[in-house]
């Protein structure tokens, strides 16, 4: 039984436009049938330039021209197109290559849906084919679908009888039209030969990212695995879960936080269901970054749009001029979705800013570059917050160190600090009184160590928070501060504005005291950075009481060592905290010089 289809020695390769399924299966057939020439959809009035825009790849491509009304028409040249991919591989094997489409002005623009093209990667080309021909039995195509089959039925005709294998690929919807015309002799259909000022420009990058038709990632992947010639492994799905993996540590990296298989359990299953509600196997572009928003937050949303919408591709000198297109120039029913990352947006500026447009890449590395180590300073209104939750940790500690201290007994000559109510209502049965006496904790609490992530080394000796720094509060209301955290310089928000993640931090009161802890040999015992925080923080707190936050209590060799100063350590596990208040205060940014904090709360969300 036949697995492809075939009119004589015309090899037909139906597909849809722009679809990486597609390629690759033009690309099997072209190896299996190994043509004489080829015979693609296209005018032979745009020959010229589609070629020059072919042999540009992977560089993108925008042929124009203008109608007899004036109306411009643009067509954009991707590689993930059959019909691009079967120009490419004739021109490399130096195979005749014929265009036979009819140059048709007006056409009319039709939006029936078609097949998902990944069922091509689970039941194969000739199957879908023959599903597809099936539904269309009966249809009624318009008069100028009759003129362009005509056409390229005609041609065909005429190419089998002059080399013995042609290869044809075109459009899915017109190939049952064209083979039952070619049962019937053809005759040429009239119409133009020749189109005047028909040009090329090379796609602008921003473009790129809104008008090609496959992800950008995924054509990047297609044209990946065409140099090194394993296209045919590839998965639509599978370059899904790449994209996804790598926004995954994107976002590690700026945000500091780790996504949870649940998280990703629930984007799979998120995305996968719209795709079935709109009739899809797999979810598109959109349906994608609504799901990684739904299911994390618009910051992941965010990293997994920015890589996946990035062709890499791209020149600052192609030779040519470079076109900027937005989907209304194409036509193109486009749906839109807007990021609320920890920005602040445009329409809540209300005065005038040095720099108005979304921070790119470019801007992003130059900004890398630019930053300076030399007076760096902090952004106050994170000090505010973080000395407040200063002050937050000392009184929660005096309150569980409180209650520990409070015992509860049954009245019997003296009411001691009181009826405890909860204990008397919890054993009414028995009839009995219960009172509480408090006996008071000795000393306040001084210092506060905050420990997110240990930070142990890899094997290759890597931290994730090799950034280590101690700062000396400005004013009476701020405490000395030291701390760990991802390195200064490497996520930009702004211009001198970095913004980084503590993976541990130390506050003591008052300011002005500490020496840095990280170059003072003293601290040297410390096995690991949190045990230098808190030798620190006992060593200058100026309170008997030092609290520690952290998901493990210290060592015994650290309350050893605060036995010794005449200090005590007050542990509260961190996971009884807000998570969301922790991720809060786990973000802070750096500033490239006073300066910096005058237009800082323009690009930081307080």
């Amino acid at each position: 039984m036949s697995s492809s289809i075939q009119w004589k020695n015309v090899r037909f390769v139906p597909i849809l436009h722009n679809r990486m399924e597609f390629a690759v299966e033009v690309r099997r057939q072209f190896d299996e049938f190994q043509p004489e020439c080829v015979a693609v959809e296209y005018p032979a009035t745009l020959r010229d330039r589609i070629l020059q825009a072919v042999q540009r790849l992977p560089l993108l491509s925008v042929i124009y021209y203008e109608e007899s009304d004036g109306q411009l028409i643009y067509l954009i040249l991707e590689p993930t197109d059959g019909q691009v991919e079967a120009i490419r591989l004739a021109q490399e094997r130096n195979i005749p290559i014929y265009f036979i489409d009819r140059d048709t002005e007006y056409y009319p623009m039709y939006s029936s849906a078609m097949p998902d093209s990944y069922a091509v990667k689970r039941i194969g080309h000739f199957r879908y084919c023959q599903a597809f021909f099936r539904t269309v039995r009966n249809r009624m195509p318009g008069e100028e679908d009759i003129l362009r089959e005509k056409t390229m039925a005609y041609h065909l005709q005429r190419l089998s009888r002059d080399f013995h294998k042609v290869l044809f690929v075109g459009g899915l919807y017109h190939a049952p039209g064209i083979m039952e015309l070619l049962e019937l002799p053809q005759t040429d259909v009239i119409g133009r030969r020749k189109r005047e000022a028909v040009s090329i420009a090379h796609l602008h990058e921003e473009s790129s990212r809104e008008l090609m038709t496959e992800i950008p990632y995924l054509a990047a992947a297609y044209e990946k695995a065409r140099s090194k010639g394993t296209v045919d492994g590839l998965d639509r799905l599978q370059i899904h879960q790449q994209l996804i993996k790598e926004a995954k540590n994107q976002h590690r990296k700026r945000n500091r936080e780790e996504l949870t298989r649940t998280q990703l359990r629930v984007l799979n299953r998120f995305a996968r269901n719209y795709a079935f509600l709109t009739g899809r196997l797999v979810p598109d572009f959109y349906q994608l970054v609504v799901a990684a928003r739904g299911a994390v937050d618009d910051n992941f949303a965010y990293e997994l749009w920015e890589i996946a919408s990035e062709y890499p591709w791209q020149s600052e000198r192609p030779g040519m001029p470079v076109l900027r297109l937005t989907g209304e120039d194409l036509l193109l029913d486009q749906k839109r979705i807007r990021f609320h990352r920890k920005l602040k947006t445009m329409r809540r500026r209300l005065v005038s800013l040095p720099y108005r447009r979304r921070p790119t890449k470019a801007d992003r590395e130059r900004w890398c570059r630019e930053f300076g180590y030399f007076s760096i300073c902090s952004y106050p209104p994170e000090d505010v917050v973080i000395e407040g939750y200063g002050r937050y940790l000392q009184k929660k500690a005096m309150e569980i160190k409180t209650e520990e201290h409070t015992s509860i007994e049954p009245f019997v000559r003296s009411m001691l600090d009181g009826i405890d109510i909860r204990q008397t209502i919890r054993e009414w049965g028995s009839g009995k009184i219960y009172v509480k006496e408090e006996r008071p904790m000795r000393g306040k609490v001084g210092s506060v160590v905050v420990i997110f992530d240990p930070d142990y080394p890899d094997e290759d000796g890597k931290e994730a928070y090799p950034w280590r720094v101690t700062w000396l509060g400005e004013h009476d209301q701020e405490s000395d501060m030291a701390f760990y955290s991802t390195p200064a310089g490497e996520v930009m928000d702004g211009p001198g504005i970095s913004r980084c993640h503590y993976g541990g931090f130390m506050l003591t009161y008052p300011p002005m005291r500490v020496y840095d802890i990280w170059k003072d040999p003293f601290f040297d015992v410390a096995r690991s950075k949190p045990e230098r925080l808190l030798l620190a923080a006992l060593d200058y707190s100026m309170e008997r009481n030092v609290v520690y936050v952290a998901a493990s209590p210290p060592s015994g060799w650290c309350k050893s060592f605060a036995a010794r100063l005449g200090k005590h350590i007050i542990y509260i596990p961190i996971g009884v905290f807000s998570p969301v208040t922790l991720k809060k205060i786990r973000e802070f940014h750096v500033l490239d010089g006073h300066h910096v904090r005058r237009y800082a709360h323009q690009y930081i969300k307080s």
